[in-house]
């Protein structure tokens, strides 16, 4: 029988999917505690370095609203955080 894998922490975060997951996972990051650490432009810029692929801006919406959630508390929906960027003109 296996053994079930347990489920990453990360995964525990409103806007962390199989998707944003596996991405953190790309980008090392397997904690909490390592994301709260993160600022949302350089894991975005990583992101598109590592893959060779400029990935959709709301790429860096869901990274700053885990950010913002692992450093706070405050869950966030990933779309909140599209204003943020667009006067940030990212």
């Amino acid at each position: 029988m296996k053994k079930k894998r347990s489920q990453s922490e990360l995964r525990t975060l409103c806007n962390v999917g199989p998707a944003t997951h596996k991405d953190l996972e790309l980008l090392g990051i397997t904690t909490i505690a390592q994301l709260a650490r993160q600022h949302p432009d350089e894991l975005y810029e990583r992101l598109c370095k590592l893959t060779g692929v400029r990935h959709d801006p709301c790429v860096w919406d869901v990274f700053a609203a885990i950010i913002h959630e692992a450093q706070t508390g405050q869950k966030t929906p990933w779309w909140h955080w599209t204003k943020v960027r667009k006067v940030k003109r990212f």
